[in-house]
């Protein structure tokens, strides 16, 4: 079996237009534990093959970010099945009562209905990423065994 490690970056992440969708500027930098899905698979498969202090800029297509636009999950809803009455464009709700039910955004609303979207906000977006790794390590036991990084501070 290989070795995980956790890996701790600091990126930039940009959209096709070059806008800023996210930054940990500002912010201490992100730790994960590799191959246990905390980020993009595009974006886990290129920084595997580097070393603690390199910098790199990584494509990733949006198949390989968080997926192509999948048309059947935008629906029509009638406004009497949602958990309030009172919605407006934006406005973000889980589909269920389940921590893992997937989450929709208001993008249209009507007289009687509601336009869903449950595709992720970034779907169909390629995306670029600038990022320095700050150093990689081999993971603890513990850390495999919680399927996550303890760096920053952890409660159980």
């Amino acid at each position: 079996m290989p070795v995980q490690r956790v890996v701790t970056i600091h990126y930039h992440l940009t959209d096709p237009s070059g806008k800023t969708i996210d930054s940990s500027e500002g912010r201490g930098p992100f730790s994960y534990l590799e191959g246990a899905g905390q980020i993009i698979p595009g974006l886990e498969r290129a920084l595997s093959l580097l070393s603690a202090g390199q910098e790199t800029t990584v494509q990733v297509a949006a198949a390989e970010a968080y997926g192509v636009r999948r048309p059947e999950l935008v629906l029509d809803v009638p406004k009497t099945k949602l958990p309030q009455a009172d919605v407006k464009i934006g406005d973000r709700f889980r589909g269920g009562p389940d921590e893992h039910a997937p989450v929709f955004t208001v993008i249209e609303v009507g007289a009687d209905t509601v336009k869903l979207d449950g595709n992720h906000p970034l779907a169909g977006v390629d995306l670029t990423f600038r990022v320095n790794i700050v150093s990689m390590r081999e993971a603890s036991s513990q850390e495999i065994e919680h399927g996550h990084s303890h760096d920053g501070g952890h409660d159980h």
